[in-house]
């Protein structure tokens, strides 16, 4: 038993035994030892006491539909601080299903949103009216020879990306963006406004339409200057993944070529192949046609479901590369007419 993994029968006895074989909500008698955070969301299937609560049949549905929230089991168990998985943040209110809560009573759909048990629960709750149509784009994993700041995470499974044919493309420094039919956000999934907004509005104005119904294309805005000046751009609107009605990242080629019906250019590719460390590793250059290079990322090459996209991409980041947050004066950055330089 590792930091306090426990086998399901442990799991099952311990949680009872804890709460005196009483149902934490009602009082009557307990059924089941409640997953708090489905199981399915840890990569060691969360067997640990301080995930669990005793119920009964009728409270147990209730958890699954969302009707008894993560944080009412905890306080009825008396566990003062959330045991998330590690690819979680503490920062976040999640529900059973790993979906982000929101001020208002909304929810943001999370990597599990999708799968069909969950829906089943989620409509039997009738909360999937709750739902955002817009999704917090995933934080990316660095590579574990990166140079991550202090609350970035290191991929723990790299078997993924080793036995898959990858991507690898120059990292642009800029705001991660996500275009729908109707909208543009950043990480917050408000609407962008502002002069460093302006060309990313431009552009959803124009391919919005193009979009089907649940699809978004995400990408970096760089109209703004962050931590690298650029002074040859081909466009302030690089594209990097495009996502399905079900959360899937399209394949690279599917990627590229709906970039080019869209008439929109996506991030230079530096490596393409079957993994191989030493080549992805020579990736690595100060420079990229004529400007500073933050760094690279690799991805699979096929279809990212959004469940796996935490093993399935990751970035390396230069040394002491100094971001900046929260710059107040917009200095924008430089497009030029030339041709970029192919790899």
């Amino acid at each position: 038993m590792a930091d306090g993994l426990l086998t399901r029968d442990e799991f099952r006895a311990a949680v009872l035994a804890r709460d005196n074989d009483k149902c934490v909500i009602c009082g009557a008698p307990a059924r089941d030892a409640h997953h708090i955070l489905e199981r399915r969301l840890w990569d060691d299937e969360g067997y640990y006491l301080d995930n669990g609560a005793s119920v009964c049949t009728h409270c147990h549905i209730h958890a699954e539909q969302t009707l008894i929230s993560c944080e009412d089991l905890r306080r009825a168990c008396g566990i003062k601080k959330p045991h998330l998985p590690e690819h979680l943040y503490d920062e976040y209110e999640y529900d059973k299903w790993g979906n982000i809560l929101v001020s208002g009573g909304g929810r943001i759909r999370g990597e599990l949103f999708f799968d069909e048990s969950v829906q089943i629960a989620l409509d039997a709750g009738d909360v999937l009216r709750l739902f955002s149509p817009y999704v917090k784009h995933p934080r990316t994993n660095h590579l574990p020879w990166s140079h991550p700041d202090d609350d970035d995470r290191v991929i723990r499974d790299m078997s993924n990306l080793q036995t898959s044919n990858v991507v690898v493309t120059v990292k642009m420094d800029g705001e991660q963006t996500s275009m729908y039919r109707d909208r543009v956000h950043a990480r917050s999934l408000d609407p962008v406004h502002g002069p460093d907004h302006s060309f990313v509005n431009i552009v959803q104005s124009r391919i919005g339409y193009q979009l089907p119904e649940g699809w978004r294309v995400c990408g970096e805005n760089l109209h703004a200057e962050h931590s690298i000046h650029y002074r040859n751009l081909k466009s302030y609107f690089y594209v990097f993944s495009i996502w399905d009605e079900k959360n899937v990242c399209l394949t690279w080629d599917e990627t590229v070529e709906w970039a080019e019906l869209l008439d929109l250019i996506t991030v230079p590719v530096l490596y393409r192949g079957p993994w191989n460390e030493e080549k992805i590793k020579a990736c690595w250059q100060p420079t990229y046609d004529g400007d500073e290079m933050e760094g690279y990322v690799a991805r699979v090459s096929g279809t990212i479901p959004f469940s796996l996209h935490r093993v399935s991409v990751a970035k390396y980041v230069r040394p002491s590369f100094n971001r900046m947050h929260g710059r107040q004066v917009f200095i924008p950055n430089e497009i030029t007419s030339r041709e970029v330089k192919k790899p």
